[in-house]
């Protein structure tokens, strides 16, 4: 469904940061795009859904594919017409709106009232707290509750291609399993393609299909979900933990990446 093609980004024209980045999104699937902060995850979605330009940022080179269509380089409003969706990290509601207005919102380009109405029904039935909350304004619920009206709101235009970033970040470990597996629950039941930009990566890939993970600008490596969440490699590299459960020193990893054990 989605394919990106040694994608270059640069800021401001002088600040480099994807470097050649590559990497396919299978229409139906969870893909996992993994990485520590400043490796380039969240300029990797701006690019994919046109938000780059907000940030005096532009695809230099390479090219983004959505079913067969060249996107890069288009408007935000045009990509997302299109069905890619974009859930911004740090859950950016609509604090002075209610949390129904909040969903209406979601659905603004749709053109079908009933297929809407039904919609929001699905969404309280995914998070049974919003409709306790339906009258409240938005700016006065917990982080949970927020995060998952950013997830609703977004689901309400109907997107093909939904792009989820950080989720996890900031909530309670039972809230983030019980995001993750609504989203997982979204995948499963709608259809709908999600690609998942997470910090957390044991949480990620226990749901995801297949993953990537992003060092510097560009993918380190890949693989199926189920290979990467056991691979000694990934254990000792990039979660930084040796078979003794210690973090593995700046010194140890150099060397390590010079071993060049990218092997599955």
């Amino acid at each position: 469904m989605l394919r990106l093609n040694n994608v270059q980004v640069v800021y401001s024209d002088v600040i480099l940061v994807l470097k050649g980045l590559s990497l396919d999104v299978p229409e139906g699937q969870i893909v996992a795009l993994l990485g520590a902060n400043g490796a380039g995850k969240t300029s990797t979605l701006k690019a994919i859904s046109g938000l780059l330009k907000t940030e005096d940022g532009q695809v230099t080179d390479g090219s983004i594919e959505f079913v067969g269509r060249r996107i890069d380089g288009r408007d935000p409003e045009e990509i997302c017409r299109l069905g890619i969706v974009q859930v911004m990290e740090g859950r950016k509601v609509l604090e002075s709106l209610t949390v129904a207005e909040n969903l209406r919102i979601g659905g603004y380009t749709r053109r079908d009232p009933d297929g809407v109405r039904r919609d929001m029904q699905m969404i309280y039935d995914y998070f049974p707290r919003l409709i306790e909350r339906k009258d409240q304004l938005a700016g006065y619920l917990s982080g949970g509750e927020q995060q998952m009206l950013v997830i609703g709101r977004a689901l309400m235009a109907k997107p093909r291609l939904l792009l989820l970033d950080e989720p996890s970040l900031g909530l309670a470990p039972l809230l983030v399993r019980e995001i993750f597996e609504i989203i997982q629950k979204i995948n499963a039941e709608q259809g709908t393609t999600i690609l998942l930009v997470e910090q957390n990566a044991q949480i990620a890939l226990g749901i995801a299909h297949y993953g990537y993970i992003m060092e510097n600008g560009r993918i380190v490596f890949d693989g199926a979900a189920d290979k990467l969440r056991g691979n000694d490699d990934v254990r000792e590299f990039y979660l930084g933990l040796s078979e003794a459960g210690r973090r593995k020193s700046f010194r140890e990893i150099k060397f390590y990446k010079r071993r060049k054990r990218w092997m599955f």
